[in-house]
């Protein structure tokens, strides 16, 4: 008797955190339906796509200008280095730029 009270006390100990998950968001936390993430490949592709997505957390105020404003630059960077033909070496500086800022 004593370990069924102990497991049904530990069972309900351990589901309580996950109820708290099932809360609806009082505001918009994610894109709009209207969104669509570009296609395309390479690092063409991979910067088109960061990009929606910075402008997309911009327009939601996840992000505020100053932080958009900088990834925009190191973004431009990486673009003039794939118009240069270095696919791979724009591609690693997308991948540190979204580690810096928390996109991975």
């Amino acid at each position: 008797m004593k370990n069924a009270i102990r497991g049904l006390w530990l069972t309900g100990l351990v589901t309580l955190p996950l109820a708290a998950c099932n809360q609806t968001a009082t505001g918009p936390a994610s894109a709009p339906a209207s969104f669509r993430m570009p296609e395309g490949s390479g690092c063409q592709g991979e910067i088109a796509r960061y990009r929606a997505v910075m402008s997309n957390d911009l327009a939601m105020g996840h992000v505020n200008q100053s932080v958009y404003n900088r990834v925009d630059r190191e973004i431009g960077q990486a673009e003039t280095t794939c118009a240069a033909g270095r696919d791979a070496e724009a591609q690693r500086m997308i991948r540190a730029t979204k580690a810096r800022y928390g996109y991975v």
